[in-house]
């Protein structure tokens, strides 16, 4: 945990150089003892520093200091309220720099590369803010023990230390093991072990029980490695495992100890239990204040110093206000609440207004901060990391932050954290919210049930309102239906024997008056006999008989085609043969047959057809249509012409349809007579060989058996065109 918020004004450890150096770590170390650290690189900003009186101790680049006199380190001196120790710094160490760094009052000449934590030590001693350990009788020193197993200690990338059995006190330590504490070797050799563990251990054993019991199973052979939570310096638990080796000489009883932190494996295994836990909070539909505050502790045992905070954006889009922080100052929190997003709101404000995660190191010096800088340095914020919670990429939700109390930058755990905090607190604000949504639906669902209810009812009532009159509508129409059709029967029927009688009446009639004039006579034939019939009578009779024979012949002819062509008004297709056939043999062998009569017209019959066109339909009625169409255009198109064409051409409509259009230059069809076409018994020629069947029976072979349609074109005076559309595949 950190320490608690201090308003204790610390002293200034300055850092003058021009090279980088590491001032954060040196600030880790130092922190505890109410140091901080302040670096700049120039000199005249160092000289203000100090003026400000509140500088303990002075690092200085001999880079900074001057010419060879080094001048700078005796005007920070002189500038400092009360005398200020000088720590000369240089890249390139040497006998005659450190006889003029001394000469110019120096307090000490170090390498530019001093380590971080022996030099934390030596500014501590320096300032009495430690005291140097004491040489204790009859204890071994350095110079009583083996340099190679010195050596060894030193170089070892584990925590070790060399402790004597029976009072646990601390010989040595490593670098590792003073990295790993946060404190310096003259700290740590002035304790013991049980004083680097907190008094109670987590199952509540006291931490000196536990230690005795490990270290006499180890003395026994029993056990060599062991758990034991331990306590940084700055008072954050360890979670550390022991191994422990007796070492023992003649004049002394030693334990090697290597302590390796497991406090990483251990916060894994929380951030995944805490996660599992979460979840399962959020799927029983625990209250958001509190799935937010146990999901900000979670992550906040994962940190080192760090503090967490979730803030949720208003409805109104623009707005904040504070959702989890318990770790936080309660006034910072609060005055949060209702602050505006925007391009330069602090970290959070602006990460909700960029829907991107914002980096602020250092608060005091960033302009995101600018208007919060004081509020945020009046509660000892240094640092705030942000990352926005969205619901997709275009909704927020929220911000999820990470502050410190120290500058710093995130490293991928930290990233990986923060990302995973703002994934959870996501999905449990959006089922809070979903569930809001719901309860809504729900306070509300049986008024809107109600209203949808009556009216419902009230369409009920004005559905068989309407439904009355549209059944009396529909009695009225049905009847009115039955009447027209059987007018248009009867219409029809009228039609059909008009026409009937009328095509049949001329042929019937000249055979009925030859047959009338050849029984008169016949009878005057047989009066001549009676008297003596002559030579001459007898040749003019028979001669009148063959003559009233070709009449009557011709006119029964021609009275059995028209009852044939009546019979083929309705197409019976269960006596036609469907096949698989090319559409170019079918027109070629209907051309050849009307090729006579177009050249005795005088015209030109032009073929425009892909011969390998297939179909699976009827090539009978498909002939029969092509027919009427051809004679059609012969009796009505070239009516007193002697000249012209007619154009019979097929494609592929690319859709498994064929066009087949039969086009000529005749007279074309008035704009009035194109919609009766198709009209059984119409003809502009009655009584002229045209019966008006011959459209009638093609558009019946069109659309019934080949189920296709047919379009008609016309101008008049340019010539007409008929279109079939035929599928390739004609139906069942």
């Amino acid at each position: 945990m950190m320490p608690p918020f201090s308003s204790d004004q610390p002293q200034t450890i300055l850092i003058a150089a021009i090279a980088a150096y590491d001032a954060g770590a040196l600030q880790r170390m130092l922190v505890r003892h109410n140091f901080e650290v302040q670096a700049v690189s120039r000199g005249d900003e160092a000289l203000a520093i100090a003026r400000g009186g509140n500088v303990a101790l002075a690092l200085l680049d001999v880079a900074l200091a001057g010419s060879a006199s080094l001048e700078l380190c005796s005007r920070l001196q002189q500038a400092s309220q009360r005398p200020l120790p000088v720590f000369l710094l240089s890249a390139h160490p040497g006998d005659e720099e450190r006889s003029r760094a001394y000469e110019a009052g120096a307090a000490a000449y170090l390498p530019m590369s001093f380590n971080v934590d022996d030099m934390a030590e030596k500014i501590l001693l320096h300032l009495h803010a430690i005291s140097p350990a004491p040489v204790q009788a009859g204890m071994p020193t350095m110079a009583t023990l083996e340099v190679n197993y010195h050596t060894m200690l030193a170089g070892s990338p584990d925590a070790i230390v060399l402790m004597q059995r029976g009072t646990n006190r601390i010989l040595d330590v490593n670098r590792r093991t003073r990295q790993l504490f946060g404190m310096t070797e003259t700290e740590l050799i002035q304790t013991d072990l049980q004083s680097l563990c907190p008094p109670m251990q987590p199952d509540g054993q006291l931490s000196e029980h536990v230690l005795l019991v490990a270290l006499e199973q180890v003395m026994a052979g029993e056990v060599r490695v062991f758990e034991l939570e331990m306590l940084h310096s700055s008072g954050r638990p360890l979670a550390c495992e022991l191994r422990m080796v007796p070492l023992t000489t003649q004049e002394h009883r030693l334990m090697h100890v290597r302590i390796v932190d497991v406090t990483p494996r251990k916060l894994a295994a929380e951030l995944r239990d805490g996660k599992n836990a979460l979840l399962e909070m959020i799927a029983r539909g625990a209250p958001l204040p509190e799935t937010l505050d146990r999901l900000v502790r979670l992550i906040e045992a994962q940190l080192e110093g760090g503090h967490c905070t979730v803030m949720l954006l208003n409805p109104d889009g623009v707005t904040v206000q504070s959702a989890a922080g318990p770790t936080m100052p309660a006034d910072y929190m609060n005055a949060l609440n209702g602050l505006p997003i925007g391009p330069a709101a602090g970290s959070c404000g602006t990460a909700m207004f960029r829907k991107e995660t914002v980096i602020v190191s250092d608060i005091l010096n960033n302009p995101l901060w600018a208007p919060y800088r004081n509020a945020a340095a009046h509660y000892g914020l240094r640092a705030c990391w942000s990352m926005p919670i969205l619901l997709d990429k275009d909704t927020v939700l929220g911000s999820f932050a990470m502050y410190y109390q120290d500058i710093r930058s995130p490293n991928e755990e930290d990233r990986r954290l923060i990302h995973t905090a703002s994934h959870l607190a996501g999905i449990a604000i959006a089922r809070t919210r979903r569930e809001e949504e719901l309860q809504r639906h729900r306070e509300h669902l049986e008024e809107l049930v109600s209203a949808r209810t009556a009216e419902l009812q009230q369409a009920k009532e004005d559905a068989e309102h309407i439904n009355e009159e549209l059944t009396t509508a529909l009695d009225n129409l049905s009847m009115t239906q039955e009447e027209l059709v059987r007018r248009d029967k009867l219409a029809a029927l009228g039609s059909l024997v008009a026409g009937v009688a009328h095509e049949l009446n001329t042929p019937i009639g000249n055979s009925l008056t030859m047959a009338s004039s050849m029984s008169e006579r016949t009878a005057g034939l047989r009066r001549d006999m009676e008297s003596g019939l002559r030579r001459s009578v007898l040749e003019a009779y028979l001669e009148q008989a063959a003559s009233a024979d070709d009449v009557v012949l011709r006119n029964l002819n021609r009275a059995a085609a028209l009852v044939a062509s009546f019979k083929r008004i309705a197409v019976d297709g269960g006596n036609t043969q469907r096949d698989h056939f090319k559409l170019g043999d079918v027109v070629a062998e209907l051309l050849q047959s009307m090729q006579g009569q177009v050249r005795q017209r005088g015209l030109d019959l032009i073929e425009d057809v892909d011969h390998w066109l297939e179909m699976d339909s009827y090539p009978g009625p498909l002939t029969q249509a092509l027919q009427h169409l051809i004679e059609n255009s012969l009796v009505h198109g070239f009516d007193g012409r002697r000249s012209g064409s007619i154009t019979l051409s097929a494609h592929d409509s690319g859709n498994g349809e064929i066009a087949i259009t039969l086009s000529d230059t005749g007279v074309g069809i008035p704009a009035d007579n194109l919609p009766r076409i198709y009209d059984p018994f119409f003809t502009t020629r009655l009584g002229s060989g045209g019966s008006g069947l011959g459209l009638y029976i093609t558009h019946n072979i069109v659309t019934g058996m080949l189920g296709g349609r047919i379009e008609a074109a016309s101008t008049p005076g340019q010539g007409s065109s008929f279109m079939l559309r035929l599928p390739k595949v004609a139906p069942l």
